[in-house]
């Protein structure tokens, strides 16, 4: 099966909903065997963002009306994140727009889905463990080597405008299926699921679509 991944790097319901549905995804193929296909596609919640380096949370603050309410969002994700193995470090995360990020993981695409999935993984890590600047080109270029790109490549595609007009195309896809939540994760183009659920409910809910998926498909006799 095949399932696309509308999400943003700079989102972290994006990360921790993606990062349970790839494991319940892995779960569901080594339980029916059927592998399942990830690709992740751009959709910006703030595409206005700006690239400025300052805390991310008084940029939340600044953008929601109030430290308070920033720090109530914190605390849900937080503890939402920590389920998931994930221990995010907003004193250290920083703003940024995650346009560029896009262009370098649409590029990665072409190098396979597993490459695609691996650098995604390694600028949420960026962005939300470490508090590296997603938006700075070093930073982009030095991660996608980690995952096996090459180093000069990435540099020179993100001094460029490479995968700038496909980016664009994936953001206006999500906003023509009506995005509200992410990730938003559409399978063999006919299923949704949107917003973050457990794990559990994502093996399930891949059960139940790979049941009508099969039967919905034509008799070969």
């Amino acid at each position: 099966m095949k399932a696309t991944i509308f999400a943003d790097i700079t989102d972290p319901w994006a990360y921790i909903g993606s990062t349970r549905f790839e494991r319940a995804a892995a779960m569901f193929s080594i339980l029916s065997g059927e592998p399942v296909e990830l690709t992740f596609r751009a959709f910006q919640l703030e595409p206005d963002e700006p690239s400025s380096g300052r805390l991310l949370m008084e940029a939340v603050a600044d953008r929601l009306g109030g430290l308070d309410k920033a720090e109530l969002i914190n605390v849900q994700v937080t503890a939402a994140a920590k389920i998931t193995g994930i221990d995010l470090n907003f004193d250290e995360a920083v703003q940024a727009n995650s346009f560029d990020a896009w262009r370098l993981l649409t590029w990665a695409e072409e190098s396979g889905p597993g490459i695609q999935r691996d650098l995604a993984q390694q600028l949420w890590r960026a962005h939300f463990l470490e508090g590296a600047d997603i938006a700075d080109h070093f930073t982009l270029a030095t991660r996608a080597a980690l995952v096996g790109l090459e180093l000069e490549t990435a540099e020179a595609l993100l001094a460029s405008t490479e995968y700038a007009d496909e980016v664009r195309q994936q953001v206006d896809t999500g906003h023509d299926l009506g995005i509200t939540r992410l990730p938003y994760i559409a399978i063999e183009a006919a299923w949704k699921l949107e917003g973050v659920h457990s794990q559990t409910d994502y093996v399930q809910a891949l059960h139940d679509i790979y049941a009508e998926w099969k039967a919905a498909e034509p008799d070969p006799g």
